[in-house]
């Protein structure tokens, strides 16, 4: 409760809102936001992801997440046999 009411506080502050904007941190920060969604999306264009359809994309993202859990598992039963070792 309290939090949100001192969040609420600065928020609303717009002298502290452009002093921050005008910080080198939130520049560059933002700077570096512009320049990865530009990589990304220029990586996506080389490996054909733009034209993805949605169910496709989907089906990928679910072959991803059934990867990552293999791996996981893998690890642990590695762990697994160098305790017993």
């Amino acid at each position: 409760m309290v939090f949100r009411l001192l969040m609420r506080y600065l928020a609303n502050n717009e002298q502290l809102i452009q002093r921050m904007a005008d910080s080198y941190p939130m520049r560059r920060a933002a700077q570096l936001v512009v320049s990865l969604m530009y990589r990304t999306k220029s990586l996506a264009r080389e490996q054909g992801l733009h034209e993805m359809t949605p169910e496709r994309f989907k089906s990928f993202v679910n072959m991803f997440k059934n990867n990552v859990k293999q791996e996981i598992e893998g690890v642990k039963q590695q762990l697994k046999n160098q305790k017993k070792n």
